[in-house]
């Protein structure tokens, strides 16, 4: 039997980077999300930092209101960002690790750790309907935390796979792979809807759509840089066209 179409969330975090490194209301990160929905996507992402360093609350809810597709709202676990969730309800909210002095998320959420102060903020925002997701490493440990946390999903974080390979270090890139694969297939068996991001570009993309268990990826940076060359329209179209690909081979 063939397996659904991988769906595809764009992040447009670094449209409003852009926006804000000059000051004043352009490029609109609202209108990227609905060109992005236009071109393919099916859902935005956008990651509501602690310092506003690029979304702003008024970006979070325009798209709430804006955008006929799912919104995934990323969010540190706090309570600002609990309140802001909780009064915006997006479709989804992802809960990521944040510090400040990040230039980009740098791993997953320690969610072992972190149990009892997740899990009466996964029980809020479920009971208010947001699909909650948790960033995570591919590791045994942490998935099976997710599910004892009620979460549906989780999220893989995929970076330290693409770095692997952007450095050349070839034998590390196979051995994060192959943990992306394996925590892929358990958290499948144990019921948890299975998504991946950070880092991807068209050629790892595709190769991670070949891993039957995915059901979506998120996608942003490297999408928003490509469409500085040849549009956002082109990017997304072809980055679907490298996970139809990878998925085909599934």
């Amino acid at each position: 039997m063939a397996l659904p179409p991988l769906r595809l969330g764009v992040n447009i975090d670094h449209v409003a980077t852009l926006r804000n490194a000059r000051g004043g209301l352009r490029p609109d990160p609202v209108r990227a999300a609905l060109q992005a929905i236009a071109a393919g996507a099916d859902g935005i992402t956008a990651h509501l930092r602690e310092d506003r360093r690029h979304i702003r609350d008024e970006d979070i809810r325009r798209l709430r209101a804006e955008i006929s597709k799912p919104l995934n709202f990323e969010m540190a676990a706090t309570d600002e960002m609990v309140s802001i969730a909780l009064a915006v309800k997006p479709h989804a909210v992802c809960l990521v690790p944040e510090k400040r002095t990040e230039r980009t998320t740098e791993g997953g959420l320690d969610i072992v750790k972190g149990y009892n102060e997740l899990a009466p903020i996964v029980r809020r925002l479920g009971e208010a309907g947001c699909r909650v997701s948790l960033f995570i490493e591919a590791d045994e440990a942490a998935i099976r935390t997710a599910v004892r946390l009620g979460a549906p999903v989780v999220e893989l974080h995929t970076g330290s796979w693409c770095d692997a390979i952007e450095h050349g270090e070839l034998d590390r890139a196979e051995g994060e792979f192959e943990r992306l694969a394996r925590g892929a297939a358990l958290g499948a068996s144990l019921g948890l809807e299975m998504h991946a991001g950070h880092g991807l570009d068209f050629d790892t993309a595709e190769r991670l759509a070949s891993v039957p268990e995915f059901f979506e990826f998120n996608i942003g940076h490297f999408l928003i840089g490509e469409a500085v060359f040849v549009g956002l329209d082109a990017a997304i179209a072809r980055m679907r066209s490298a996970m139809a690909a990878g998925r085909a081979r599934a």
